[in-house]
């Protein structure tokens, strides 16, 4: 991870000189955290995560001296990132609805993704990324920068949007949800 003082030194270049290079050690910095979240917005689509990422870096770069510093340049291309995956999300016209459980129980339905390699995956990562995937977008944007990005919240409400009032209720609704399909998938897998 970079410095605070590498960072503002590399963004001045790309800014001042269009240093590709200073960009491309920012880059280099921010894309694993950048392509995991985006992975968990995503469902697990490690394609077009990769392509999101891609898009939000080139955004990132064209747009570099509109950056006026009021955040970190983190919580800046988690913006971008954040717009990207609403941005593609429209552009397929996807709609985030709850799965439908025919069998009767009020129990939360995971989304399968075909795109989630399961042989690398602990037991524990396949149940609370299935369990991510009974959220809706925003509460699944919020676990995600809260528990995985261990970001603070007035840093998401920025990235979202928000308020900080919002962003809590997020996370408490969204654990809730949670716990409820992890209480059920450990309840199923007794019997």
């Amino acid at each position: 991870m970079l410095s605070k003082l590498e960072e503002l030194k590399l963004i001045s270049q790309c800014a001042l000189a269009d240093n590709r290079r200073a960009f491309g050690r920012l880059a280099e910095a921010y894309r694993p955290q950048l392509c995991r979240f985006l992975l968990n917005l995503t469902g697990g689509d490690v394609f077009l995560s990769d392509d999101l990422a891609q898009e939000t870096m080139v955004k990132a770069y064209i747009n570099i001296r509109s950056f006026k510093g009021l955040s970190s340049f983190g919580t800046w291309l988690y913006r971008i990132a954040y717009n990207e995956f609403y941005n593609e999300k429209r552009r397929r016209h996807e709609e985030s609805m709850p799965t439908m459980d025919t069998s009767g129980s009020d129990s939360p339905r995971p989304i399968e993704h075909p795109a989630i390699n399961s042989a690398h995956m602990t037991e524990t990562q396949l149940t609370v990324h299935a369990a991510l995937q009974c959220l809706n977008d925003n509460e699944r944007t919020a676990v995600t920068l809260f528990y995985i990005e261990d970001l603070p919240i007035k840093k998401i409400a920025v990235i979202m949007q928000c308020s900080e009032g919002n962003i809590k209720s997020m996370l408490h609704r969204g654990k809730a949800k949670m716990g409820k399909y992890i209480n059920f998938e450990q309840n199923y897998n007794l019997i």
